[in-house]
């Protein structure tokens, strides 16, 4: 059995990763962008992941590839597979999280459900969509984007000029992702996980909690999700997973709208932010199975330990000082409370760790999480 895995990214992705590869007894190296990164305790390399020679050399050290972020360039990541390296998501699923206008074509072919989108590519166009659609709409760039980077809600052509000029420098061309204003009522998460020979699990669909452009808090399971709501997210990530031949952890952000459907709103190929609560109120975490999937072992129960389970994440820092600062304050005041601190520098609204509580009363998880991350949070 293939037993050496290599993260490209160092993030605190790939950090959290650590604690399931120990346990599992599998060696672990990271292919980390700079020095001191949150996962440098894994790092066996640092550099550029845009460089082909150095992923090359990375992957010759590894059994199989995965990632802390989809940013690899899809040339590297074909030339890996075209020289026999195991790369887990593949290129063929990954193209799908890094190239939004491919992601929404192929979901559609898929008949999945998705708001009504366009690929424009003038202020002609986008005029258009914005006009068929009530006077608003919300406009993406194509690639990267993230916490709310990349995306905004407009009312006139003119709102992203600056976007269509960035395409028009560029030698390679190409369209702005403009989506109907969806009308919806909360956010919610569906992850799931798949491995090669085709076994899927789900966890819980969880309720997100975005602050900003920036998830803030996490409910698992979402409230009110019972039946057929928690049916038919399960079903849609399925059939994503599926679709589009995930191998690893997938996240499928959805809205929940006013007329009670659901929509795919983005997608993630790797352990994600609405997943940390799993470490503790999971059997399997999402970054346990995620190495199970990578290496097609048989993936673990995703039953919750807990009724409820709250992460809250720690975002920017103390003004002063590190987060272990606050240790001796934050655990004698709630000891129930488990803290995850991402080794990053504080930094206005960064995230730098997280806090999940479970128990039997969400009024009461709620609190305890919320209250101890702001413990750390000036």
């Amino acid at each position: 059995m293939s037993t050496t895995v290599g993260v490209i990214g160092g993030g605190q992705l790939a950090r959290m990763l650590i604690p399931a590869a120990v346990n599992l007894g599998i060696d672990l190296r990271v292919l980390a962008e700079a020095d001191g990164m949150s996962a440098s305790l894994a790092a066996t390399k640092v550099g550029d992941y845009h460089d082909l020679d150095t992923v090359l050399a990375f992957a010759e050290t590894v059994d199989v590839i995965t990632f802390d972020h989809e940013h690899v360039p899809q040339a590297v990541l074909r030339e890996l597979v075209a020289r026999g390296f195991t790369v887990r998501p593949g290129p063929e699923a990954l193209v799908f999280a890094q190239e939004k206008i491919e992601m929404r074509r192929r979901l559609g072919e898929l008949g999945l459900p998705v708001p009504d989108w366009a690929a424009v590519e003038n202020t002609a166009e986008l005029a258009v969509f914005i006009a068929d659609h009530g006077g608003r709409a919300v406009v993406k760039t194509p690639r990267g984007g993230y916490d709310g980077k990349g995306v905004r809600v407009v009312t006139h052509k003119h709102e992203v000029d600056d976007w269509f000029m960035a395409l028009a420098e560029d030698a390679n061309g190409g369209a702005l992702l403009v989506e109907e204003h969806v009308p919806y009522t909360r956010e919610l998460a569906q992850l799931v996980a798949r491995r090669p020979s085709g076994q899927v699990a789900v966890w819980p669909v969880v309720e997100t909690v975005q602050r900003d452009g920036v998830c803030a808090e996490v409910v698992a399971p979402a409230p009110l999700s019972s039946g057929r709501l928690a049916a038919v997210a399960a079903d849609i990530a399925t059939r994503v997973a599926e679709g589009i031949g995930v191998c690893g952890v997938m996240a499928v952000e959805l809205f929940e709208t006013t007329d009670e459907r659901l929509l795919i709103n983005e997608l993630a190929m790797r352990p994600h932010n609405s997943g940390h609560w799993s470490i503790e109120g999971s059997t399997t975490s999402q970054f346990e199975q995620h190495l199970r999937a990578v290496l097609d072992l048989p993936l673990g129960a995703t039953t919750p330990r807990d009724e409820w389970s709250v992460m809250v994440n720690i975002l920017g820092g103390p003004a002063e000082g590190a987060l272990s600062d606050r240790y001796p304050a934050a655990f004698a005041a709630h000891p129930s409370a488990k803290v995850h601190n991402y080794g990053k520098d504080p930094r206005p609204g960064r995230k730098v760790g997280h806090v999940t509580v479970g128990g039997a009363d969400l009024d009461d998880v709620a609190y305890e999480a919320r209250a101890t991350a702001a413990f750390f949070q000036d």
